[in-house]
C-alpha cells in the first residue's frame, strides 16, 4: 500500500509552547496535504517530534521509525524535516523509497542550532535508491536555505528542482494559504 510521511520543520521555542499556535505537524500546509493524500487512498502520516525547537537526532529517528518506510513511500520534509530525510536516507543505504520531496530543505549551514543534527556526509548514491528526489525552493527564502539547496544539488546532481518566487519559506504566512496544490500534484506525479 502506498503511504506518505510528511515531516515538519523546526519551530521556534516560543511558537512551540504558545497555545495559540498549532503543533508543528498541524501547521502550515501539512494537515491540508495529509487530507488530500488520504482522499486519494494514500495513507499519510504527519509525525510530531517532541521538543522540535531543539532538534535531537535520536528523537527524530525514533518518531519516524514508528511508520512503515518502503519502496512505495512518499517522503515529504519541510525545512529541518527535509534536511532530516537527506541525513536519514544517507545513513540507511538499505532503504529504497518512492518519491522524496524536500520543501525549503535546511541543513543548518550556519550551525546556529543542533550542531550534531546535521553532522553527516550526504551519500552520493542516495538518488539511486529513490524513485525521484525533488527540491521545492523559493528564491526569496533565507540564505541558509539557499546554501542548503546548493549543497544538496551539488552532492546529488540528478535531483529535480522546482523554483518558486514569493513563497518565502513555504509557511502559512509567506504563502498566505494553508493549501499547497503544487506539492500535492508533485506527490501524485
Amino acid at each position: 500500500m502506498k503511504n506518505a510521511i510528511i515531516l515538519h520543520g523546526k519551530p521556534g521555542e516560543e511558537e512551540y509552547y504558545d497555545p495559540k499556535f498549532p503543533s508543528p505537524s498541524n501547521f502550515h500546509w501539512l494537515p491540508w496535504l495529509q487530507k488530500q493524500l488520504l482522499v486519494k487512498d494514500i495513507k499519510a502520516d504527519t509525525p510530531e517530534v517532541p521538543h522540535a525547537f531543539d532538534p535531537r537526532w535520536d528523537l527524530w529517528v525514533k518518531e519516524v521509525e514508528r511508520f512503515d518506510i518502503n519502496s512505495e513511500t512518499i517522503l515529504v520534509g519541510h525545512s529541518c524535516g527535509g534536511g532530516f530525510w537527506v541525513r536519514y536516507l544517507s545513513e540507511h543505504p538499505e532503504l529504497k523509497v518512492g518519491k522524496v520531496i524536500l520543501v525549503a530543505p535546511s541543513l543548518n549551514p550556519e550551525q546556529t542550532w543542533g550542531k550534531q543534527f546535521f553532522n553527516f556526509e550526504i551519500d552520493p548514491s542516495l538518488t539511486d535508491r529513490v524513485k525521484e528526489l525533488v527540491i521545492f525552493n523559493s528564491t526569496d527564502d533565507g540564505e541558509g536555505i539557499q546554501e542548503s539547496v546548493r549543497v544538496i544539488r551539488q552532492a546529488l546532481p540528478s535531483t529535480a528542482y522546482r523554483e518558486f518566487k514569493n513563497m518565502g519559506h513555504f509557511t502559512h504566512l509567506s504563502m498566505s494559504s494553508a493549501e499547497f496544490p503544487e506539492l500535492f500534484e508533485e506527490c501524485l506525479s
